[in-house]
């Protein structure tokens, strides 16, 4: 009598679990860093550029913009508390100006908003399209 023969089937089977093994975390749809963008992140910067969005724009020399007005650090929380008063959306956006603001000062802006009840502080960034510029001239010619 004969019997069958299970080698080849446990090979397959064995070569099976490996191909779903490796394919399986691969299967995740964002990455576990969390460091790319996603829709969420480009959906803030949309809503930073409504007219109606509370920005709060800090200058390296320490000069602190709601909007396009100049105020004063003092002035921040009673600002922002009554622009925040009826609004559903409570986020504020804080961005640096034409320049690098000084880490102090953004920090110090921040706690001002924090104190005037806002829970979610945005902060923008600008990407400086010089040295994009750079790199790309320092690409080899191809001829």
């Amino acid at each position: 009598m004969s019997t069958p023969n299970v080698i080849p089937m446990a090979d397959i089977m064995l070569v099976l679990l490996i191909i779903f093994m490796v394919v399986t975390p691969m299967l995740q749809k964002r990455p576990s860093g969390g460091f790319g963008q996603d829709e969420h992140s480009q959906g803030t910067c949309r809503d930073a550029d409504k007219d109606d969005s509370i920005v709060i724009a800090v200058t390296r020399d320490g000069n602190i913009f709601l909007r396009t007005t100049q105020i004063r650090k003092e002035e921040i929380t009673a600002q922002v508390k009554d622009r925040i008063a009826n609004r559903l959306d409570k986020t504020v956006y804080v961005k640096e100006r034409r320049a690098r603001a000084k880490y102090g000062d953004v920090v110090a802006v921040v706690d001002e908003i924090r104190s005037a009840g806002v829970d979610q502080v945005g902060l923008l960034t600008e990407r400086n399209e010089r040295k994009t510029r750079l790199r790309l001239l320092r690409l080899p010619r191809t001829r």
